[in-house]
Order: C-alpha cells, then structure tokens, then sequence
C-alpha cells in the first residue's frame, strides 16, 4: 500500500503522521464545538431538524462514500470489469435518487425520530421492536469492518500495532460521536467530503493524464480501447447466471438502504421535505459522478498496473503516480472514506436501540439523551470487540446488513403507499422475507436470494392483508346484520 511505502521513504512519515495527527484533533475540535449545539435527544439524533440541503447532501455523500466505494470497487472492477458497478457506485447512488424521489418527503413529514418510530405507528410495537433487531446487528458488523480498515492505515502510519490501532479509531470516532451526536456527525462529514472528494479527484485526473500521455480525455479513450469488450459491457446479458448475480447486486444497492436508519436520519435532520428531496438527489447525482473516478480507476488498473495486482488497486495506484505531498492527501482521504462511515453507522444503530427498545426497559429519570449516549457507547464497543476478534466473526455480521432490505423494505412501502395497514401483514412480510433470505448462506453465488426474498416479502404483505381486509368487512357485515 501507498501508506506502507510512504514509511519506507523516511522523511515522508514525518509529515504524513503530523498531517493525520492534526486531521484528527480538528474532528475532535469540531465534535467539541458541535457539543454546544446538543440540548436534548432531538438535537443528538436529528440535529434539531436544522439541516440546509447543502450539509444534508455533504453527510449523505460522505456517509456513502464509504471504504467499499473507494477501495473494494475498484478492486471488483479490475477484476470483473463494470458489472461489479452494479452494486458501487451506480446501484448504490440510484438508491440516493429513489430515496428522493419517493420516500424523502413523506418520511420527513411523519416528524419522528427514527425509523423504527415509523414501524410502530403503522404497525404496532412488535413491528417497532423487530426493526431494531433487523437494523443494529448489521450496523455493528459494517462499523468492525470499517474500524480494521482504518486501523490498517493508522498501524503503519505510527508504527503501532494492529490492536492498538484498532482501539485508537474506536476510541476517536466513538468521541467525536457521543460528544456532538447529529451535529457533530454532519459538520466532521462536511469536512470529510472536502478531503474526499479533492483526494479521488486528484488521483482520478492524474491517473487519466498518466494513460493518455498527458491527456485525460486520450487516457480515457485508451483506457476504454485496452478493456476488453465483455469487462466493457455493464449489463452482462450473455450469460444467464452473470446476469441474475448483476441484477441481485443491483436490487441490494438500489433498494437495500432505503430502510436503513443512516439514510432515514439525514432526512429526518433536514429543515424542511424539499431540502430532504435535495438533498437525496444531489447526493446520488453526486455520488455516481464522483463514483464513477474508482470505476475508471479500476478499468485503468489493467493498462497501468502489472497483471499481478488484482486487490488493493487504488494504493498501488496512488503510490505510483502521485507525489510524496499528493500522498499525504490520498492518505487522509481514505481515512476521512472510512471515519465518515464509522460515525454515521454508530449513530444509527445507537438512536433506535435507545429510542425504540432500551427506552420501555430503563427508568424515566435518565433522559433520552442520556440513554442515546450511553447506547453509543454500547455500539462502539460491541463493534470494537467485533474487530478485534477477527475477520471471520464481524464478516458473518456484515452480512446481515442486508436483512433491512429483506425484512423492512416491503413494510416501509407499504406504511406509505398501501391502503391496508395491518400489524400481522407487516410481521408475516418481516418473516417471510428474512426466511427466505437465509437461504443465501445455502445456495450458489448467482442464485438472486435477495431478490426472491423481496418478492417473498412483498407477496405475503399484499395476499395477508387482503385476507385482513376481507375478514374485517365481514365482520363488520356480520355485526350490522346482527345489530339490524
């Protein structure tokens, strides 16, 4: 990695480790003054419903632009080629569009606090209680994932060990978070996206210019000539089984996080529902546009880097075209990728676990931003024990990040959309699509579970509540027969 032959160099980790130690006491710093802005439990979990659209479209890229964005995709694209864009960056940002175009109005205007809140005024507290249950143990698998990542950067950049590395990122997003909630998560990811967003531009522009011979739109069209034509082709059509893994891929990023309490809670922070609508539209635009740099990354990885680097691309890349100083900015922009999700992932399983279960089970004297902070706190460690104790314990919980779009999509759709709203629907649509996506850990790779869980869910909501529409209407015909 870059990181790694920065240190080998000498003089650059004198710099490089300055510029990271002070990238991070300007979070704290900005936590720290953010903490002003919390007076109650509205405050922490949705900033008070304060949000312009500009700071709502910087959390939402930044909570986005995630570690698999920036490094993993562009793995799977050397590799693959742009079918794996279905699910980075181009499913996932179709996510940020649909959310606005359908759900980001009626979602703010519901004026509640999580996203478990709107399960248990359609469908009851059973329905409440499942979502928290379906949305936090993926959270915690996500934030191990990308603590050990950061950590990776951390451990070389000062000589440290992996596991002390590990605690130390823990240890700094967890502060930032639990100071300013909301607030504090949403001015670091303004910051963050600036970093991001020069550091993948930077890279982008003088990886193109290097493949075209000083020319990006030449590097371009080189780039595009050397891939060869089935990498080249989005949509693999050609091969039935390719074909149903692509369109799972798709269904999982396009939809799998619109239940999720991440997106709900930047719209809900929003001041009003068309800078909630905005703010999702501008950050998926943004988000493809600025996705799509990994994507020619990737591609340009075969032309540029030898055969045998197949992962940790973007490194490699960096390391052989950019500068010591231009370094340092990469650097921090993988580690802004990675902070960014961190905090934002530990706000959102923390304010549902507190709000919509720990809230009926702890005594009114300690308040709800009291709870909220200690459920925080009870994330971050649960995630940093994850991390610590291997890849194969917080990869199995990773996978459970899908069971929100499995188990809550369908009932999410079907509080706003649907004429009938039946508690016992919205149960048996959780359980059936959560049952059939347990089938994934049992058949192959291009069988699309995902998607027949959907479907699954979707097919039970609408045959269960017809039958509860049926037998309410004859009921009630029943009684008025009985009454007349």
């Amino acid at each position: 990695m870059v990181a790694k032959d920065l240190l080998q160099e000498g003089s650059v980790p004198v710099y490089l480790g300055v510029s990271i130690a002070n990238y991070l006491l300007v979070m704290i710093g900005v936590a720290l003054w953010s903490h002003k802005k919390v007076k109650d439990e509205k405050d922490f979990i949705v900033a008070g419903r304060r949000l312009p659209a500009s700071l709502a479209t910087a959390t939402l890229l930044a909570t986005w632009f995630g570690a698999g964005t920036l490094l993993t995709a562009t793995d799977e694209i050397r590799y693959s080629g742009l079918p794996a864009a279905a699910l980075e960056p181009y499913g996932a940002g179709l996510c940020l569009i649909l959310a606005g175009l359908f759900f980001a109005r009626p979602l703010w205007e519901a004026q509640i606090l999580t996203l478990s809140d709107f399960y248990r005024n359609h469908f009851g507290r059973k329905a409440e209680v499942l979502s928290v249950f379906f949305t936090v143990p993926g959270y915690v698998g996500w934030i191990a994932v990308q603590i050990v990542a950061c950590a990776g950067i951390i451990a070389l950049m000062f000589g440290i060990s992996m596991q002390a590395a590990i605690i130390s990122v823990a240890v700094v997003a967890t502060f930032y978070t639990l100071l300013g909630g909301m607030w504090s998560v949403t001015l670091t990811d303004a910051i963050q996206m600036v970093i991001i967003m020069i550091g993948v531009v930077m890279l982008g522009y003088t990886t193109l210019t290097h493949a075209g011979g000083g020319d990006g739109y030449e590097g371009i069209r080189r780039i595009w000539e050397v891939t060869p034509p089935n990498m080249r082709t989005m949509v693999p059509y050609h091969d039935l089984r390719e074909f149903f893994a692509w369109g799972n891929l798709l269904v999982i990023a396009s939809l799998g996080n619109i239940p999720g309490q991440d997106l709900a809670q930047r719209i809900f922070s929003s001041k009003s529902p068309q800078a909630a609508r905005n703010a999702c539209l501008m950050s998926g635009a943004l988000y493809i546009v600025l996705g799509t740099i990994p994507v020619l990354m990737g591609l340009a990885a075969r032309q540029l880097l030898p055969a045998s680097v197949t992962q940790a691309v973007l490194p490699a890349l960096a390391q052989a075209m950019l500068s010591p100083a231009m370094s340092v900015v990469f650097v921090l922009a993988v580690i802004s990728v990675v902070l960014s999700t961190i905090d934002s992932a530990i706000l959102a399983a923390a304010c549902p676990l507190a709000e919509n279960f720990l809230r009926k089970h702890v005594p009114e004297r300690i308040s709800s931003l009291k709870l909220c902070q200690y459920s925080v706190l009870a994330v971050s460690l649960c995630s940093l024990a994850l991390a610590l104790s291997g890849a194969k314990a917080y990869d199995l919980l990773e996978k459970s990040y899908t069971i929100s779009l499995v188990g809550l999509f369908v009932p999410l759709c079907a509080g706003l959309y649907m004429k009938h709203k039946f508690e016992s629907s919205a149960l048996w649509s959780m359980g059936v699509g959560v049952a059939v996506w347990t089938l994934e850990f049992f058949v192959d790779d291009w069988v699309p579970v995902a998607t027949l869980a959907v479907v699954s869910s979707l097919l039970t909501y609408l045959v269960h509540s017809r039958w509860m529409a049926a037998r309410q209407k004859a009921i009630s015909a029943s009684t008025a027969a009985a009454v007349g």
